[in-house]
C-alpha cells in the first residue's frame, strides 16, 4: 500500500524557513535598520563623543591617572588592531590565513571596538570597495558632488551620516563566505555580550586595581567612553579624510589617499592609497617611513606560526602600480 502524499509540501516549507533563517544569520536584525537600532547607534556615538568634549576639563581637574592611561591604551590597541587586522585585512580581504584560535581572537577583538557585528562590518566594507567613490559606495565623501558645499555634506555623510541609513548592505550578497563559517557566526551573534564587556570591563579592572569606586569611575570614563569615541572617529576618518585629501603615489580608480598624521592612531590604515590600489596586500604602509603596526603584528603572528599564507607586498607589483610608472614607460619608449 502506498503512503499518503500529504508529506510532500514539507520540503518547500523547510527550504523557505532555512532561507528566512539565513537572512538574519550572523547579525542583529535584518537588512533594514529598525528604530531601536537607530537609537542604540545614536547613543553609542553621542555619549562617548560628549565624554571627549568633557575630557580636557576632567583631566585638568586631576581625574586622570596612569591606570586610566594604561587601560585606555590597552583596550584601544586590542580593539583597534582587531578592526584593522581582523575585520579588515583578514575577514574582508583575506590577506592571510589564521589558525582557528587566532580567527576567534581577531573576531572578538574587533567586536570590542563596537563598530557592529563582524559579518555586517565586512559586508559594508566589501561593498565600499566594489563601488569606491562611485554610485553605490556606502560612504563616499564625493556622494553629492565636488563643490565646497557638496563636499562638506559628503564629508559628514562619509564620516558618520551613512551609519544611519535605513537600508543595510545585503550580507548574503557581500559576505556569503562568512555566513558559512560557524565560528564567525557564533562571534557575530555574541556582539551584544562583547559590547557589554567592552564597555564595563575597564571599570571592573580599574576598580579592582585601585580598590576604589573612584578608580572604577575614572577607568570607565577614559578607557571606555573616551577610548570608544576616539577609535570610532579614527576609523571613520579613513572613510572621510582619507578619501578627501592625502598623497596618492599608487594608481587606483578612486580618490583614496595617504594621511600620515593618522597612521599611528589608525594602526597603519591611513596608508589608504596603496590599500585601494592593492586591497589584498597585508601591509598598507609599504614606502620608507610608513609605520604600519598592523602589518608588524601580522609579521609577528606569522613568526609564531599562528597565521600563514600572508600576502606581503611584492616589489615588481608595487612598481607597476606606481603613478610614475607610466611616465617611466613613456620615457623608455621615447628613447
Amino acid at each position: 500500500m502506498t503512503p499518503p502524499a500529504t508529506a510532500a509540501p514539507e520540503a518547500p516549507v523547510r527550504a523557505q524557513q532555512a532561507d528566512e533563517f539565513d537572512v538574519d544569520t550572523g547579525t542583529l536584525g535584518g537588512e533594514q535598520k529598525k528604530p531601536w537600532e537607530q537609537l542604540a547607534l545614536a547613543l553609542f556615538i553621542g555619549i562617548p563623543f560628549l565624554a571627549v568634549l568633557a575630557a580636557v576639563p576632567i583631566a585638568w581637574g586631576g581625574f586622570l591617572g596612569w591606570r586610566d592611561v594604561i587601560l585606555a591604551v590597552v583596550f584601544y590597541t586590542v580593539a583597534g588592531h582587531g578592526i584593522s587586522i581582523g575585520f579588515h585585512r583578514l575577514f574582508t580581504h583575506k590577506s592571510f590565513k589564521p589558525n582557528r584560535p587566532m580567527k576567534y581572537a581577531l573576531a572578538i577583538a574587533g567586536s570590542l571596538a563596537i563598530e557592529g557585528p563582524v559579518i555586517r562590518w565586512v559586508a559594508d566594507h566589501r561593498k565600499h570597495h566594489k563601488f569606491s567613490d562611485r554610485d553605490g559606495d556606502p560612504h563616499s565623501p564625493w556622494k553629492y558632488g565636488t563643490s565646497l558645499g557638496a563636499l562638506t555634506k559628503g564629508f559628514v555623510h562619509a564620516h558618520v551620516g551613512w551609519l544611519f541609513d535605513t537600508e543595510q548592505t545585503p550580507q548574503r550578497q557581500y559576505a556569503p563566505d562568512l555566513l558559512k563559517d560557524k565560528d564567525i557566526i557564533k562571534v557575530s551573534r555574541m556582539f551584544p555580550l562583547l559590547v557589554t564587556i567592552s564597555v564595563l570591563m575597564p571599570a571592573v579592572i580599574g576598580g579592582l586595581w585601585s580598590w576604589s569606586i573612584g578608580g572604577a569611575l575614572t577607568a570607565f570614563f577614559w578607557a571606555s567612553l573616551v577610548r570608544i569615541a576616539l577609535l570610532h572617529h579614527v576609523t571613520w576618518s579613513i572613510n572621510s579624510i582619507c578619501h578627501t585629501i592625502g598623497d596618492r603615489p599608487f594608481k587606483s580608480r578612486d580618490k583614496s589617499g595617504n594621511v600620515w598624521w593618522l597612521a599611528i592612531l589608525s594602526q597603519g590604515e591611513s596608508w589608504h592609497n596603496l590599500h585601494h590600489s592593492d586591497p589584498t596586500c597585508a601591509r598598507h604602509g609599504v614606502l620608507k617611513g610608513q609605520l604600519d603596526t598592523s602589518a608588524r603584528t601580522i609579521w609577528f603572528f606569522e613568526k609564531m606560526g599562528w597565521v600563514s599564507d600572508v600576502r606581503w607586498p611584492v616589489r615588481e607589483r608595487l612598481e607597476a602600480r606606481r603613478v610614475d610608472a607610466d611616465a617611466k614607460t613613456r620615457l623608455k619608449a621615447a628613447a
